[in-house]
């Protein structure tokens, strides 16, 4: 059975925020509110948590996993961004955006789309993710909680615990959590290409 950790949406808990990196830590998988509905997340490192999500999503192996990053600097460290790219992605960050990008060596191989090379990167604008992400001190691998046949992110934490009970490790739990998943834009080419319209004003990358 999942635990089910309530986490306070403005001010985290130290300790249930240490339990949380801890899990992660140890190659458990847990299911986390962000600003554009709940996310699968696991350590980069472990490789069975990238084949549990995929199971869970009923996924194959050419899904574009997404790097939830603490911020620009931790984004520019996986994906190489262009000029042409860099003011408007810094400047759509923190927020419901995932760009797609080419992955630089820090990024392992297993986690690249297998033809394009390129993975997904984001910074999210949540307190209880930023707080993950500085207590953990490297990017999360992560994946929107959309299961199969559905259309949309799980929002409420009680609901994923009851779904996922037997599937996931920690359930986090942190109030209110936006329906809309994020806005998907595939910049691994010379202009963007918004492949999935979600949260945010994606229009600012349209031609």
């Amino acid at each position: 059975m999942a635990r089910y950790l309530d986490v306070h949406p403005d001010n985290p808990q130290p300790r249930l925020i240490g339990q949380i990196v801890q899990a992660l830590r140890d190659d458990q998988l847990i299911a986390y509110p962000t600003d554009s509905g709940y996310a699968l997340g696991s350590r980069i490192g472990n490789k069975d948590g990238r084949d549990r999500i995929l199971a869970i999503r009923g996924l194959d192996d050419r899904h574009h996993f997404t790097l939830v990053c603490r911020d620009f600097s931790q984004l520019g460290q996986l994906v190489h961004v262009d000029n042409n790219a860099f003011r408007a992605v810094r400047a759509a960050t923190p927020g419901p955006f995932t760009f797609i990008l080419p992955a630089t060596p820090e990024v392992p191989r297993r986690l690249l789309h297998p033809k394009k090379r390129t993975v997904g990167v984001r910074i999210p604008d949540h307190v209880v993710v930023r707080a993950l992400l500085e207590e953990l001190g490297e990017p999360i691998l992560s994946s929107t909680l959309i299961l199969p046949g559905e259309s949309e992110p799980r929002t409420n934490g009680w609901d994923v615990k009851e779904e996922l009970d037997h599937q996931v490790d920690i359930v986090v739990e942190a109030g209110d959590t936006p329906a809309e998943p994020t806005t998907v834009i595939d910049w691994s080419g010379d202009t963007p290409e918004v492949v999935r319209e979600g949260a945010g004003d994606w229009s600012r990358f349209l031609g």
